[in-house]
């Protein structure tokens, strides 16, 4: 099974300035979180992204969050530690729109369903930390019946073994366990896609 580019969402969780100092490869982490969000705005995934507690831990760092913006993504706060308890399933997956106007305006075989956004049922995600944001929404994305991709070398925790522990426990749940590049190319699928040469440039 491969990734779908029109069906994939993006979601980055929590690189805020002050945690991003602590995290083990943090360096190497933020860059592919950076990659990701080039990535999503030349191939038009939605992207979604989380600060905690940004009043204790401060706003996504300035240089994602300037690539987020461009490719016109969405960062809101939250103070639970998954995402999802404050609302972000429904943004990922948006109630459908009852029809407006007076039922009776038109016959019913005239009658369109209310318009909206293809569903995207497959999340490709990655944060910070792997153990505690990142996983316990990870874990509440799965229960919302959706596919949960983890972009493993764009994730990260204070020790590498909390880090790989939240790995172990993410693969055995049913997440999709990949890399940046990964990602990458299977959103890509070949060669002759128009951004082939500005998406490979990212992961050269």
């Amino acid at each position: 099974m491969l990734l779908e580019l029109d069906d994939s969402q993006l979601v980055l969780v929590d690189y805020q300035t002050r945690l991003m100092p602590v995290i083990h490869e943090g360096a190497a982490v933020l860059a592919n979180a950076q990659r990701l969000a080039k990535m999503a705005r030349l191939l038009k995934v939605p992207l979604w992204a989380t600060e905690e507690n940004p009043s204790a831990l401060g706003p996504n760092v300035p240089e994602l969050q300037t690539l987020i913006e461009q490719a016109g993504g969405k960062t809101f706060p939250k103070m639970q530690f998954s995402a999802v308890e404050e609302g972000l399933g429904e943004l990922l997956r948006p109630p459908v729109r009852a029809p407006q106007g007076n039922a009776r305006s038109l016959p019913k075989h005239l009658q369109k369903p209310a318009a909206g956004p293809a569903a995207r049922n497959t999340v490709v995600i990655a944060g910070c930390e792997a153990h505690v944001c990142l996983l316990q929404t990870s874990l509440d994305l799965l229960e919302d019946e959706f596919d949960v991709w983890v972009v493993t070398d764009a994730c990260g925790s204070r020790t590498e073994r909390n880090r790989d522990a939240a790995f172990d426990r993410l693969a055995g749940a049913g997440a999709e366990l990949v890399t940046t590049e990964m990602v990458a190319f299977e959103w890509l699928r070949g060669a002759e896609h128009p951004a082939f040469k500005d998406v490979l440039a990212l992961v050269k």
